[in-house]
């Protein structure tokens, strides 16, 4: 039996401009991204914010993809905003503005149905509402952890509370740096073993992903593509997609964790090639594995 999945973190509306294109408005967020990622594998849960302008046609998305949004909090005011800019280096984004209202909501409604669950992926969000969750969900097996620059800089401490209750970190390579205060990435993904995960996915963006686990380095290729509309969520597919892959095949060992980390490489591959969640929404979990064999094929020497 698939395990279940519990996915907190931001429900966003995005207005997004690189150089292939500009939409506004669009569905964006941290648990968003994951959510419909880890959606191909197993059960998913979502608690997070909206406010009261969040369009209905946005939250039937969600419904498609059989996710249960119950725990989806309606608060007056505005949904929280994120304005981006892509120029021509695609791996970062610069920030124009944001709207961030409901972050000021740190008090979780959490559901007595969200309370149970068997993988716990706390997405990018505020570390306190990430420690009052996970304080809150009884006995998940695996916890899966990612933040951001914003968080590292204005409370370290708590992340370092977090990480010392959790199985995997995901965190990028400028964040593990800033993080850790180290330059080299393996130092940097040794440091942060040595803090509590058993495992850390330090991404990479074009350039893949180092895993740390047991001791061994893994390292994760990206899958080549040859436009890349909009790298936006494309690190909370990648965390989605390892969640989703776990949950599916419900174990933690290296040849797991390897694997699932391939598989979220390839879905992220996916969210990267339009706007918003478009191409996660119409997905097949075929043409995911379709791709990991791709970049076994491309790996194998």
């Amino acid at each position: 039996m698939k395990k279940n999945i519990l996915i907190t973190g931001s429900v966003a509306l995005d207005n997004i401009k690189t150089p292939f294109g500009e939409v506004k408005e669009v569905l964006g967020g941290s648990a968003t991204y994951a959510a419909f990622a880890a959606s191909l594998f197993s059960p998913v849960k979502i608690i997070s914010i909206v406010g009261s302008d969040f369009p209905d046609t946005y939250l039937q998305n969600f419904r498609d993809r059989d996710i249960d949004i119950s725990g989806l909090k309606v608060s007056p005011g505005q949904t929280f905003r994120w304005t981006g800019l892509y120029r021509d280096n695609m791996n970062e984004a610069q920030t124009l503005s944001v709207c961030p209202e409901n972050l000021k909501d740190t008090s979780m409604d959490i559901p007595a149905s969200c309370k149970e669950c068997d993988y716990l992926f706390l997405a990018n969000t505020d570390p306190d509402i990430q420690l009052e969750i996970l304080q809150n969900v009884v006995n998940p097996e695996i916890v899966i952890l990612d933040t951001m620059n914003l968080w590292i800089k204005n409370k370290p401490d708590r992340i370092k509370k977090l990480l010392d209750r959790v199985d995997i970190m995901v965190i990028n390579e400028t964040e593990s740096r800033m993080f850790t205060g180290r330059i080299n990435l393996v130092s940097a993904g040794k440091e942060i073993s040595g803090m509590g995960p058993g495992t850390v996915i330090i991404k990479k963006g074009e350039h893949g992903a180092l895993l740390f686990h047991g001791g061994e380095i893994f390292l994760v290729p990206a899958y080549p593509l040859e436009t890349v509309k909009d790298p936006t969520g494309a690190g909370d597919s990648f965390a989605g997609g390892l969640i989703g892959y776990l949950a599916s095949c419900r174990k933690l060992d290296a040849g797991a964790v390897r694997k699932a980390a391939v598989t979220g490489t390839a879905v992220a591959s996916f969210a990267v090639e339009d706007f918003s969640t478009k191409r996660l929404e119409s997905i097949s979990r075929v043409e995911v594995e379709s791709r990991i064999e791709k970049i076994k094929e491309m790996t194998r020497f």
